[in-house]
């Protein structure tokens, strides 16, 4: 492929994302606390909401993350996602709920890691018949599955990412923990982002499965499969992306 066609490579055309700082973007991260809210609480139960009497779900993960969220063209809140550090013991938070690690699996050095956390998209960007909540939709077919993810792109996704990703390269952050869905893990895989499942699924909200990236390891795979994404990736998101 051509540096131009490179260069002009879009793959979030109708979103932006971008990083959320408490104590800065207090007003923004109430909402943020709200999405969270009716995503985990109302829509899906995996926490009680009574719990939350004030319509917010926050957290002890919630003052060490980085938090990123997604808008639309009318700069509405659409998405959101958070990279967890590790705590004190060096531990992330999937390790409280999937402690078991597959046979010749290993971690990563804590210190160069972080959990992706809370990643979800608004219902109404989730209409189509089995999306989940990462807005992915749960396809058994794997050839329908390619279909889909080619004719209809998750952008809300992939700017995420890319604001993890450029995030993680500033903080000398080289691997990514998630505990995923199958939908999830296989969009991802799709999409050419190589993550490798470590552990058996358990419970933790939802029967998920952890999975290890290695961002050298993404950027190797991604620049080989799909140089232009890798591209876009690496290149700044301006006000015009």
């Amino acid at each position: 492929m051509t540096t131009s066609l490179l260069e002009h490579a879009e793959y979030a055309p109708l979103f932006h994302s971008c990083e959320v700082i408490q104590g800065r973007d207090n007003a923004l991260m109430q909402r943020v606390f709200e999405l969270r809210f009716q995503v985990y609480c109302l829509e899906r139960g995996f926490l009680p909401a009574a719990n939350y009497p004030d319509g917010c779900e926050i957290d002890e993960y919630d003052a060490g993350s980085a938090h990123f969220c997604a808008f639309n063209l009318r700069r509405e809140l659409v998405g959101y996602v958070r990279l967890v550090p590790p705590d004190l013991t060096k531990s992330f938070p999937f390790q409280s709920h999937c402690s078991a690690l597959l046979e010749g699996a290993a971690l990563a050095p804590p210190a160069q890691a972080a959990e992706i956390s809370r990643l979800m998209v608004r219902y109404d960007y989730r209409r189509r018949r089995g999306d989940v909540l990462e807005g992915v939709t749960v396809k058994e077919d794997h050839a329908t599955v390619a279909h889909e993810l080619r004719d209809h792109s998750p952008q809300i996704l992939l700017s995420l990412y890319r604001q993890m990703y450029a995030f993680s390269l500033v903080h000398g952050i080289h691997y990514w923990y998630a505990a995923m869905e199958r939908p999830l893990a296989r969009a991802l895989n799709q999409m050419n982002f190589a993550f490798r499942q470590i552990g058996p699924a358990s419970d933790y909200y939802g029967m998920v499965a952890p999975y290890l990236g290695a961002l050298r390891e993404l950027e190797t795979h991604l620049s080989k499969r799909d140089p232009a994404l890798m591209d876009w990736m690496q290149r700044p998101e301006t006000a015009d992306d």
